[in-house]
């Protein structure tokens, strides 16, 4: 695989992360900067260690992942999209913050980064530099979105936490629809 390939790869990788990541910046209230490294690191180191994962366990882990995989992404993000909207009723604080939520987004958010490593287990490629890539992009991608999102939020914030858990549970849908059809 050409480095093209794999900065390509890694685009597509961190688009779920992204769009994860604008709703995450869409309930941040103070610490923008902080919190934005801190969420982009989680979508960021996820998106790198989950190919290495996928690659060192192969066939081993295709048998039980492949199958499940979306729906495994679909019922984190469903849960979290609900929490997220119920959250917007009950508190004005800044929700954001969970590092257990956010453990969560970026293991569901990075499932795929899993399969990709099966499937560059079995090609010729090296995965350390490979994972490196994709998880910068996917830190430097998140960071943006969280900056995106907050600057939205800020203006509509019961609003956009309303509308970012509805984005996740979309991006649940989404994910497990495009496993099954």
């Amino acid at each position: 695989m050409f480095l093209l390939d794999i900065f390509f790869t890694g685009i597509g990788l961190s688009m779920d992360a992204v769009a994860v990541s604008i709703c995450n910046g869409l309930t941040i209230n103070n610490s923008l900067l902080r919190k934005a490294l801190i969420i982009s690191f989680y979508f960021g180191f996820f998106q790198f260690i989950m190919p290495l994962i996928g690659y060192f366990f192969g066939n081993i882990l295709s048998f039980f992942i492949i199958n499940i995989d979306h729906w495994i992404a679909f019922i984190f993000l469903f849960l979290i999209g609900i929490n997220m909207i119920r959250d917007s009723f009950y508190s004005n604080n800044d929700i954001t913050f969970n590092y257990k939520r956010l453990f969560t987004l970026a293991i569901a958010t990075s499932i795929d980064a899993l399969s990709i490593g099966i499937t560059f287990s079995f090609f010729n490629i090296n995965i350390f530099s490979s994972s490196i890539i994709i998880g910068v992009i996917t830190f430097f991608l998140s960071f943006i979105g969280v900056l995106i999102g907050y600057y939205f939020g800020s203006s509509f914030h019961r609003f956009a936490r309303i509308l970012g858990g509805f984005i996740l549970i979309f991006i649940g849908f989404k994910i497990l629809f495009s496993h099954l059809f």
